[in-house]
């Protein structure tokens, strides 16, 4: 059985089927994928570093989907987005695409004292409020601290609700972060009921996959987008490729000051993207 070395050195076997996954989110067929994921398992040497293998997969998918030379890795293009307020209103966007009503953050009272949260999600009947955590570096785990806080908040809440101090009923709390969780994180909001969404959990709904299933992609991803030309786009309020695949490029180039063919440019490599 071949290895694969993490990022933080450990090793991991070989998954052939995160390969075959990461070529359907580029775009490929089934069938592609299947066969350039077979290549790639014979021809990679044992304990072959797990960024390597993303650069073999991008290398030979390119070479069947043209378009996926327009696009970088997706966790570096969510750890290229401003914490505050950029990656806040990503994660709005991104919930409204899987069917919340999402309200922005406020300032609510509890029994004991106010909290300001990121926001206010309603769903199925429940109402949570959302706390958004974002790391620079996408390798760094978001721990144990934010669940506490989550969990203390949510009590807080819930005895203000109780006593007429707040105008909302919570029922819960959602935690959403760009990076992995550790261990004791998921343990204790399994636990204590405390909702989390994280680069890869839970396993069916995590960020990355609640990003591919709606195509709802950070601007970021889009290549040639650098800091410099994003924080233009963010400041216009421009922060999806879909924004800027299907938005008036006029205005868009009008409101972030950044010429059309350049906006133009950007676009039909978003629309490449996001297209079949």
């Amino acid at each position: 059985m071949k290895h694969v070395t993490k990022a933080d050195g450990g090793l991991q076997p070989f998954d052939r089927r995160k390969v075959q996954r990461t070529l359907r989110n580029l775009g490929l067929s089934t069938e592609n994928a299947d066969r350039i994921s077979g290549e790639i398992e014979e021809s990679v040497p044992d304990g072959i570093a797990t960024a390597a293998v993303l650069r073999m997969i991008h290398a030979r998918a390119r070479t069947v989907r043209p378009a996926v030379r327009h696009r970088t890795n997706l966790r570096r293009a969510l750890a290229l987005l401003r914490p505050k307020p950029d990656f806040e209103e990503f994660v709005r966007v991104l919930l409204r695409e899987h069917g919340y009503q999402v309200e922005t953050g406020c300032i609510l009272a509890g029994r004991c004292g106010e909290h300001e949260v990121d926001a206010i999600a309603h769903k199925d009947g429940d109402t949570i409020f959302v706390e958004v955590k974002h790391h620079a570096s996408p390798h760094r785990m978001t721990g144990l601290d934010e669940g506490r806080i989550a969990r203390a908040i949510v009590e807080d809440l819930q005895e203000g609700f109780r006593s007429g101090r707040c105008a909302v009923s919570i029922d819960g709390a959602l935690i959403v972060c760009n990076t992995k969780l550790s261990e004791h994180a998921k343990r204790y909001a399994t636990c204590r009921g405390i909702g989390h969404i994280g680069w890869d959990y839970p396993e069916e709904k995590n960020l990355r996959a609640m990003i591919e299933e709606t195509q709802s992609y950070p601007v970021t991803i889009v290549s040639g987008v650098g800091p410099s030309i994003y924080s233009r786009l963010a400041a216009a309020g421009v922060l999806t490729a879909k924004q800027v695949a299907y938005g008036d490029a006029t205005t868009i180039s009008r409101d972030a000051g950044i010429p059309l063919r350049e906006v133009l440019l950007i676009a039909g490599r978003a629309r490449a993207i996001l297209e079949p």
